[in-house]
């Protein structure tokens, strides 16, 4: 594992050092607290320390990095509502084992992450220690009042994200060098840049800016501005009507420009709450805390109305169909429980008399669930983190099941075999 400093954040230097935007850590370090940093001083140089961190051997690293290219990633095509599609890819087994275990012990674990950013961001690594959630609620919520707002998208961002900056990311945030370096570099990119689908790309692309963004927040708020990135959306708003953004779009412009970071025009946009109701990842923000639109619950509303109307026909209730709407459903209601709103109690209420129910179907695919699980044990699999992913979603599986009197027996029975099949 990792060698871990404890680092904790103090209040801010009095303003007679000079020094009003820094923290000061246990080490006695002052760190910018506009910038992303490492809470580990012990940098990693070899593969046998990248071994120890990740606890994958240094063999099965490199049988990893030896993959064919296709193998590590696969391409698929998904239509965008425009007509266009987007470009992701999916990734072998094991590559997403790795990335996943870079996330885990490497982006998760040490890097403390500046206020102003959002998205791919664990709550707990705040170089404030406030702890809030970085989703895009909390995003929103720090722009509301505000009277005019500059949204900025940039263009393609992962495709744009060269191997040079995933390189500064990992060396000069995460102090990773050498072999180390040039490892983990070859295995979060493709063909020289990022690519939508790696679990380690969200990291990466919130974190690639670290050099220069915190520059451009500073001037932000000098201005009473507040600036926000959620990925690769970057807003800015102000709490005065017609605030004429001209200058901050220029610096945040060049900023982009010097990373070679296309921005979408036909995306960036200057609003006005005078001539519509502002609008930031969806919620409205011209209330003291983010709202969904009205028109968002009507439609909401509208879908429990059909949901209800389904549930009513024989046997509709376990149909992969009617699942899949539930759950689109249910996932639009999580949404108002999110910004509290007075509805959420009423519609969640509503969903929950008409759940999906069990078939058949579900028996079928549990049973085959397990016996890949015993399958798997008998060789000696039961100490893999795939093997524990497998079980973990078999008994999420399970659940189901639970809601009828009919498939107890059965539910029984997958519980005891499941019993003798626990992940070490």
């Amino acid at each position: 594992m990792l060698t871990i400093v404890d680092v904790s954040i103090s209040a801010v230097p009095p303003l007679s050092m000079g020094r009003p935007y820094v923290t000061l850590n246990l080490n006695g370090m002052f760190m910018d607290k506009f910038k992303p940093y490492s809470k580990s001083n012990a940098p990693i140089t070899t593969l046998e320390k990248l071994s120890k961190a990740l606890s994958i051997s240094v063999e099965e690293l490199k049988a990893i990095a030896e993959l064919p290219l296709d193998e590590k990633y696969t391409l698929k095509e998904i239509p965008k509502i425009d007509g266009s599609k987007r470009i992701v890819y999916s990734l072998h087994p094991k590559m997403r084992l790795l990335q996943s275990r870079i996330n885990k012990r490497i982006f998760k674990e040490l890097v403390v992450f500046p206020s102003f950013l959002f998205g791919s961001v664990p709550s707990k690594n705040d170089v404030l220690n406030s702890n809030v959630k970085r989703d895009y609620v909390s995003c929103a919520k720090a722009h509301c009042g505000a009277k005019t707002v500059l949204k900025v998208d940039i263009s393609n961002f992962f495709d744009n994200i060269h191997r040079d900056l995933v390189r500064s990311v990992f060396e000069e945030i995460l102090h990773i060098k050498d072999e180390a370096l040039e490892y983990l570099v070859d295995i979060c990119t493709k063909d020289d840049f990022v690519v939508q689908g790696a679990l380690t790309s969200s990291y990466i692309a919130t974190l690639c800016l670290f050099a220069v963004e915190g520059d451009v927040v500073r001037r932000a708020q000098r201005k009473g501005l507040v600036y926000t990135r959620l990925v690769d959306d970057i807003t800015v708003s102000s709490k005065i009507s017609n605030y004429d953004f001209s200058q901050m779009q220029s610096h945040i412009e060049r900023m982009l420009s010097e990373h070679d970071l296309p921005i979408n025009k036909r995306k960036t946009k200057i609003f006005h709450c005078s001539s519509e109701p502002i609008k930031v990842h969806g919620l409205r923000v011209d209330y003291d805390s983010p709202r969904l639109p009205s028109d968002e619950v009507k439609r909401i509303r509208a879908s429990i109305h059909n949901l209800k109307l389904l549930a009513a026909k024989n046997n509709t209730k376990t149909s992969v169909a009617y699942r899949k709407e539930f759950n689109r459903c249910m996932g639009r209601v999580n949404k108002l429980g999110r910004v509290a709103h007075e509805k959420y109690e009423s519609f969640k209420k509503q969903l929950q008399a008409i759940k999906p129910m069990p078939s058949k179907r579900d028996v079928a695919v549990i049973d085959a669930a397990i016996k890949s699980l015993e399958l798997s044990y008998s060789k000696g699999n039961q100490n893999k983190h795939w093997y524990k992913r497998k079980y973990d979603l078999t008994r999420y599986k399970m659940i189901i099941l639970t809601r009828s009197e009919s498939f107890k027996e059965k539910l029984e029975c997958f519980k005891s075999r499941l019993a003798s099949l626990k992940p070490l």
